[in-house]
This record gives C-alpha cells, structure tokens and sequence, in this order.
C-alpha cells in the first residue's frame, strides 16, 4: 500500500504488432468482425485511432440460440460508478427568478407534522404572484427533484400546472416532472403524470414521451418504453436525438442484445437524426454488459470518424467492455493512452481494469495497478478496495488483506456485504473454514444483512470442504431469511454434488430447481457434464438401496433431519453428511453406462431448452471422453458435441482419428476463438483436448495441440532451457511437453551447447491437483520419466518437482535409443490406454520419422 512508483508504467511503450482488419464494406461499419484473433502473446493496437478504416467493418453475426458463445467469461459487474465524477448538469440560468430561489429554499425548509397538502398549498399561494411563469416553476421542481424531494415535487407540480394555463408551458412541466420521477425512479408516479398529460391534451409532445422513455429505461423496464417508442406515431410525432437517446439506453438497461439496440441506431439515421456522444455512450454500456469487445473498440473508433469528443466516461465503458472479453493487455494499453487524450483515468477507469487482471487471475498486474492508483494520488473508492481485498484473500495474503481493512476503516468506509462476501470466498479458497465462521458471525454482529450471494458462498465453501452438516444448517437459515434461491447457488450445489460423485442426485436436483421456477444456464449444466466417469461411490444413498447405510445409520439428529425435512436439498446435504461419514467403510460404484446415458440425457436437456454452450461446455464433453473406458463411448459423447456445434466437432474427431493434415487449419481458426477467452479458460480447452487426444492414443495430435498452445502462451513462462513448468497442465498436455521439451533439450546438446548445471520439471498444483506433490499429474509425470529411464528423480525438499544435473541429462541424450524413445507415436485403439512401455512404442514407430526440433 506504499506510495512507491509503480512496477508496470503507465508510460509503457508497447512493442506489440496490430492486428489488421480485413476489409469488408458493409452496411453498419462499427459493427465487429469476426476474425482469428493472433497468439496470446501478441495484443491489439489500442483504438483511439482516426485513421483507422472504419469502413470496412462487416455487421455482428449474432449467433443462434442452439449454437456455442465464445464471448468469453462471465462476470457480470456492470460498471460501477460508471459516471462518477460528472458534471452535474444544473438547471441554475438567469431564465429563473430570484423569486424562485426563495420560494425554493421556503419549501426545502418547510418539514415536519405540518407539511400537509394545504399547509403546503398555502406556502406556495404566498409566491404565485412574484413566480414568473413556467420557468420559475420548472426550476422548483427539478431542485425538489435533484435534493430527493418527490413528493413535494409532485405537490408543487400540480399546483402549477393548474396555474398555467398554455398547452406548450404544461407540457414542457409535464416533461420535467416526469423526468425528475425517473431519475428519483418513482417510474409509476411519472406513468400517472404521463397519462394525465396525455388526456389533459399537452402531454403529447417529443419531449413528453421521451422522458416516460426514460423513466422506464432507468427502472429496468425496457418493453414498456419501447411500446410508449412505438406508440409515437399514432400521435403524429417524430422521435428527435433524446427520444432515441432514451430508447436505446432503456433497452440496454433491459439486458436487450446488441443486434436488437442497434436496430433503433439504424433506424434513427435513416430519419436523419445523427448520433451524439450520449448515443454512442448509451451503445458503449450494451457492449459492456455483454463483453462485446469487439463492438465497443468498433463504436469507440466509429465516434472519432464522426469527429464526436469521447469523455471519461466512454473511455470508463470501453475498458469495461474489454476487460469482460478478456482482453486485458489490449485494456491497459487503452488506459496507458488516456492521459495522452488529455483524459484523466479515475477511480473507475482504474477498477475496472483491475477488477479485469482479479478475474483473469493475473494479480501480480493488478496489484501494480492498485500501487499506481497510490502513486497518483488517485483515492480507492469502496468498489477498488472491495476488489483489492478479493485478490489478498484469494493469494492467501491476510496481513495486506488485515491491512486493507484497517485503511478502509481509517478512511470512514465501513465494511459491506461485498467486502464480507470477499473475505468468506477468500477464506473459502485457502480452506480456512474457521475464519470463515468468525466472518460470518462478525458480519451478522455489525447488522449487515447477508444477500444471496453470501448464503450461496457459504453453502459452495462448505460443500467443497465436504462440510455437509454445516453446509446444511447454512441453508436452512437461507430459506429461513425468506430468500428464493436463485441459479447461482442451485448450481453450486449441483456441482458439489458433481464433485462428490453423486452425479444421480445432481441430475434430481435439476428436477428440483425447475419446479421452483428456476432455469438452469449453461454452468449448471457443465458440472454435471464434467463429472462423467469421476464418480467415487454409487448413488444408493439417494435411492435407499439395501446395501448402502441409510438414515437409520445416521446420528438421531441428522436422522431427524432427513426424516421431517421436505425439501429435497436438505434432504441431500443430509445423505452428503452420510456419505462422508461412510466413505470409509464402502467403495461402491456407479455402472458406467447408466452414468453415461445420464450424461447423454443432461446434453439432450440442453438441446431442448436451447441453452447455448460454451468454451467449457466443450472442455466438459472433452473431458468426459478422455474418461471413457472404450472409443465407442466417446463416440457417442462427440455426437452430441456435433449437434452443438459442428466446427468443433469436425476439429475434435479430425485430430482423434488422425487426420492431423485435413483438419489444421480449421482447427487455428479454432484456436484463434478459443484465445479470445480469458487465460485459464482456453487453458482448460487446451488440456481437455490433449487429454482426449493422449487417452486414445493420439500422442502426436497430442503434442502438435500442446505446442500450439504453448506458443500462443496459453500457459504462461512454460519452459526454459533449465526448467519446465507443467503447473497448469493436464496430464496428456504435460506429457506431451515433457517428450517436446527433451528433444528441445537434446537439439541444444547436439549443437554443442552445454546445458545448464541444473534442470527441473516442475508438477506441483496440475490441473488436477488438490494438494502440492500428491495429484494426478506428478505420478503421471513420473510414469513417463521412469519409462524412458530419464534420470530425473524427485526432489527431497519439494516432493512436485523433479531435478537432475545438466551433465547427466546430455549424457543420456547422446545415447543412440534415448531418441526412439523422445519421439511420440500414435496407437490408436478403441480401447482407452494409458500406459505403454517404451518397447511397444518402438514397435509402432516409424523409420521416417524425425526428432522435433524447436
């Protein structure tokens, strides 16, 4: 938290090539191009361009409901404080009399039991004669309006348009009373005054009408101001700029889709309205919602073609834009340019791209954000320090997240539910399960009410601790606060359950949400999917078979529980508790082909609902394929990915049946799509895939996916002449680089070289590790080093890494078989093998192949 230069300059120079746009001459130039997207290691040129070819920009391809989203993650803060620091737009002009100013402060002033209508009529009677019409009047009630007081706004309101006696002078009241209720969201009150004006004959003016606009927009209800939009005609009127303002952010607002909104910015230029800055602001937030990034670095640019000033604000949304693509190098070089703009970043340009690194994990970079914050005297707001105590309890780093919280409190911010909810997730991560009960338990002694989102944390803290019973008492307080579950925590349940191997209860539990009302998305049905062939214990405990321990097994508390308890996610929490107490004494497992056809029936599921899949939705089926005990079920679990979407498909079983050569190039095409996601989910396709590849046999298809990723730097700093890091890899992804970083290794040598004195292969937290040198991926790993008699032996003091000295290791490269031995072969079969010996991969090699030198 010191004021120190910051590690990672503002003044940055970027040395990374642009990535070029085709040209395409289309209708609506600002609209995005899909093109393959270069390496991660390469980002774009940020936008504040003039000389950019706008032009050339082909329309949004929206896709289908039944075909996959590449739009990246997730995260679904909007941004916050987006205008902070605005000017506030002030009605203060000499049109207004000073007579109205005093009339003004005699209404703020008067409060109290007396403030009733006629006591208040009788104030406002004693200034009718020196108020000067609507103007004075006007002005009263938008400063009622500005300081919060609507309902003497509404009182004064009408008085004067009794008063006034012109059509004109009361619809132009009728406007600003209706846009003061909007802006205070008393959106029913502005539909009375609407509806009142409409049938007294002066509230059918543009300007009416696009204030009602705009009090719908601001309260969510998107439909109903585009039927008062559509409505317009039948009173003979022309929407102007603000009622298309008006419109295209109320459907923003609404959660419209960016096709649909610009439809309205189609349709005003064609009635010869031009777009402003607010315009163009107002499309910038429908892209940010969505993390259209695409769109909203197209629309940026379209504004400086039409020569319209962006402000902070533009700047604010693009960056969250971006940042909700994933696209962070490409949002620090917008934010590193802005001072350049002579547009100041502030505390929101700021957050959101630090909220932007958290989410994509890199935290060394938001961390250097934050000390730049410091270093320019820029102050965190609740929002910034909310982010910044997520990325310390996330790294495990309590003193800096204890000393957030000390600043926060030396600043008079005072601790929310989002600032709890990070400390409970943070803890959460670190397993630390006793501070979480004692956050918990701090938060409800400062009153500060707990919202789904903290009950939906506990309940995935616990249930992924194996924490069944407190899991349990955490959910029946929920649904004693009277709160509705919502996807997110029904989700999180099923994927407990998922993790668990209870995938049966999982899939019952669907059942049980959809009556609720509730809809699974696209995550709810992942878990289950990635849970094929994990499953640890049968799913008697949910049927109450014969041979598993029942409720009568249980403790008479929890026995009570399952027996009184009809709500069936109780009911489930308390055959968890069973299992865990249990999952010693019975090692029952699920028959393979009754999960696979639940499996088949979750994917059917989705086809039904129309539930767009996504990046990890094909991970999922990826990995459940590399679970599979023959090829024929994979085959029946690659049908279905056909169905969802054919291009990958075509990619997956291409390179599963060996067609390398045929399927390349569509599989770049791919991969450029796939690099669009934030880091550790093109990181999970490219492991799921390896994985698939490698279990079937495909170990060159393997390895040609696997450098493929490690030279578009999916996995970050992955080797170096002396160490290979196979932390976030799969363990088919791992295995392939091993034999690639061997024969990197071996060409170095036979250069004449000399290696370094010590090299390292570093397993650690895989891909599917749990715990540091226990996982999945270190044994297999060692399985490969062992069977090719590499003399890499584990390290005393760091049981995940493997060491050996440089001069050992080129002893054994030069000798004649370590090469036959470094050079991977494929064996397809329609068997699932993971282990074959080195004799029997020599015997399926063949004499023309050659080492792989990089």
């Amino acid at each position: 938290m010191a004021s120190t230069p910051p590690h990672r300059s503002m003044t940055t120079t970027n040395t990374h090539p642009q990535i070029r746009q085709q040209p395409n001459p289309t209708h609506r130039p600002w609209l995005p191009q899909r093109v393959p997207s270069h390496p991660r290691a390469v980002t774009s040129s940020a936008p504040p361009s003039s000389s950019t070819q706008l032009s050339k920009f082909p329309p949004l391809q929206t896709p289908k409901s039944s075909s996959s989203d590449f739009s990246g993650r997730r995260s679904t803060r909007f941004v916050s404080k987006m205008h902070f620091g605005r000017p506030k737009t002030t009605t203060s002009s000499s049109r207004h009399s000073s007579a109205a100013e005093e009339a003004l402060n005699t209404a703020i002033r008067f409060s109290g039991a007396s403030a009733d209508d006629e006591t208040f009529q009788t104030l406002i009677l004693s200034f009718e004669t020196k108020l000067r019409g609507s103007d004075d009047y006007t002005f009263i009630l938008r400063e009622l309006g500005n300081r919060g007081e609507s309902d003497k706004a509404v009182k004064f309101y009408e008085f004067a348009v009794l008063r006034e006696r012109r059509k004109i002078e009361q619809g132009k009241l009728a406007s600003a009373m209706i846009g003061t209720l909007g802006r205070l969201g008393k959106v029913y009150i502005a539909k009375r005054v609407f509806e009142e004006a409409l049938s007294g004959g002066y509230g059918n003016t543009v300007y009416a009408f696009s204030a009602i606009i705009s009090a719908y927009g601001r309260s969510g209800l998107h439909e109903e101001a585009i039927s008062i939009f559509n409505s317009m005609k039948s009173y003979g009127l022309r929407p102007n700029l603000v009622t298309y303002n008006a419109v295209i952010d109320a459907c923003g607002k609404g959660g419209m889709e960016f096709k649909q909104v610009a439809e309205f910015f189609d349709e005003m230029q064609r009635n010869g309205v031009q777009p402003d800055r607010i315009t163009f602001n107002s499309l910038l937030a429908v892209c940010s919602r969505g993390g259209l990034w695409e769109a909203a670095r197209n629309l940026f640019d379209e504004m400086s073609k039409r020569g319209i000033e962006q402000d902070v604000f533009t700047y604010n949304t693009l960056l969250d834009a971006i940042c909700k693509g994933g696209k962070m190098d490409l949002a620090f070089e917008i934010l590193a340019q802005m001072p350049s703009k002579r547009i100041m970043p502030n505390v929101v340009s700021y957050s959101a791209v630090i909220d932007g690194f958290a989410k994509a994990g890199r935290f060394d970079e938001a961390l250097n954000l934050f000390d730049e914050m410091k270093y320019l005297g820029i102050a965190l707001d609740r929002v910034s320090y909310n982010t910044l105590l997520t990325i310390y309890t996330k790294l495990g780093r309590s003193k800096e997240a204890l000393d957030v919280l000390r600043e926060m409190a030396s600043v008079g911010i005072k601790k929310d539910v989002v600032t709890y909810n990070a400390l409970l997730g943070g803890y959460g991560k670190q397993r630390n399960y006793l501070e979480v009960k004692n956050v918990f338990g701090e938060m409800k002694r400062e009153r500060v009410m707990p919202n789904l989102l903290t009950y939906s944390t506990l309940i995935d803290v616990y249930s992924k601790g194996g924490l069944y019973k407190e899991a349990m008492e955490i959910f029946r307080e929920f649904k004693g606060a009277g709160l509705r579950a919502d996807v997110v925590l029904y989700s999180a349940l099923i994927d407990a359950l998922c993790k668990n191997g209870l995938v049966g209860s999982a899939v019952s539990l669907i059942d049980e949400m959809t009556k609720e009302g509730i809809s699974p998305n696209v995550v709810t049905y992942n878990s289950i999917i990635d849970a094929f062939g994990r499953s640890a214990t049968v799913e008697c405990l949910a049927e109450g078979g014969d041979g598993g321990a029942g409720a009568s097994s249980l403790p008479s508390s929890l026995s009570k529980v399952t027996e009184t308890e009809d709500n069936q996610v109780m009911q489930i929490f308390g055959k968890l508790t069973i299992e865990s107490s249990n999952r010693g004494k019975k090692d029952c497992k699920e028959e393979g082909m009754h999960e696979l056809s639940s499996i088949l029936e979750v994917i059917r599921k989705m086809h039904e609902l129309e539930i767009k899949p996504n990046v990890v939705t094909f991970s999922a089926i990826l990995n459940a394929c590399s679970r599979c005990n023959s090829f024929e079920d994979a085959s029946v679990l690659l049908e279905e990915l056909r169905l969802f979407d054919n291009q990958v498909y075509g990619v997956v079983h291409g390179l599963l049946k060996g067609h390398r050569e045929n399927v390349w190039v569509q599989a770049q095409s791919l991969f450029d799509k796939v690099n669009e996601m934030d880091g550790s989910t093109a990181a999970a396709f490219y492991n799921a895939l390896t994985d698939m590849l490698w279990h079937f046999g495909q170990k060159k298809g393997a390895q040609l996916v696997a450098l493929e990723g490690r030279s578009r730097q999916v996995w970050e700093n992955v080797w170096s002449e002396s160490c290979l890091d196979l932390h976030l890899m799969s363990s088919g992804a791992a295995r392939a680089m091993v034999h690639a970083w061997l024969l990197n290794i071996r060409s170095i040598v036979y250069e004449g070289h000399e290696l370094p004195k010590l090299l390292s292969i570093l397993t650690g937290w895989g891909k599917h590790s749990k715990v540091v040198g226990d996982a999945a991926l270190r044994p297999a790993v060692e399985a490969l080093l062992r069977g090719m008699d590499a003399p890499f032996y584990l390290s005393k003091c760091n049981m995940g890494r493997f060491t050996s000295s440089g001069s050992v290791v080129a002893t054994w490269l030069r000798e004649s078989a370590t090469l036959k031995l470094l050079i991977v072969h494929d064996h397809i079969t329609t068997k699932a093998s993971t282990a074959r010996g080195p004799a029997e991969q020599q015997e399926q090699s063949s004499p023309t192949l050659q080492p792989l030198l990089l």
